[in-house]
């Protein structure tokens, strides 16, 4: 059994990553932890320009208190309209003190009018051992931002995100159908397909 400690605050990220590794089949046996102590720790400074270089610093960041496995994520929502934006600032897109609801209202305010509404979920996951880079791990999926939120599954901006081949967004989708095509569960099938090698 690999214990896998994970550096994240975000509950609905720790739930979808524990989801994973009881869904895909060949991942090696797997127990997915909360880094003990984890909010204790002092926050990271999370300067990176690219989704990769926030995942590393995090995962160096809170690898330094674990001889262990541990990984960290960095994701978000990429707007083709908004040049790119929330991009990294996706969790922080309204402000100091952004909530889902605050980040959700104002990327329809600043899409208010706009027909090209393409956009696409980028995750990034570093793997660090005993502090070290082991790896990171990328994973994508397009979709459409809609007018008002749909669903009240998921989070962050799941609810305004719509999947074509679902015919719905990911805020009405079910946990278990949304991981089979999401940002994160890419990125988390590419890691977990590298930890057999710690098997």
């Amino acid at each position: 059994m690999i214990r896998l400690y994970c550096a994240s605050s975000n509950p609905g990220k720790l739930a979808e990553f524990r989801l994973a590794a009881e869904q895909i089949a060949d991942a090696p046996p797997l127990a997915i932890e909360l880094l003990p102590g984890f909010a204790a720790i002092p926050a990271c400074v999370e300067d990176g320009s690219t989704f990769e270089e926030n995942a590393l610093i995090k995962a160096r960041h809170y690898g330094r208190h674990t001889d262990g496995l541990l990984f960290a994520d960095d994701s978000g929502l990429l707007v083709d309209a908004l040049d790119g934006a929330p991009g990294v600032r996706s969790a922080r897109y309204s402000g100091l003190g952004a909530t889902n609801e605050s980040n959700n209202r104002l990327l329809l305010e600043r899409l208010r009018g706009v027909k090209d509404r393409k956009a696409a979920f980028v995750c990034a996951i570093a793997l660090v051992k005993g502090g070290q880079p082991a790896g990171v791990f990328t994973g994508r999926v397009e979709g459409v931002i809609l007018d008002e939120p749909r669903g009240t599954g998921g989070f962050g901006y799941d609810p305004l995100f719509f999947y074509p081949p679902f015919g719905c967004t990911f805020g009405e989708a079910s946990e278990t159908v949304k991981f089979a095509v999401s940002h994160r569960g890419h990125a988390l099938r590419e890691m977990l397909r590298h930890l057999a090698s710690f098997a």
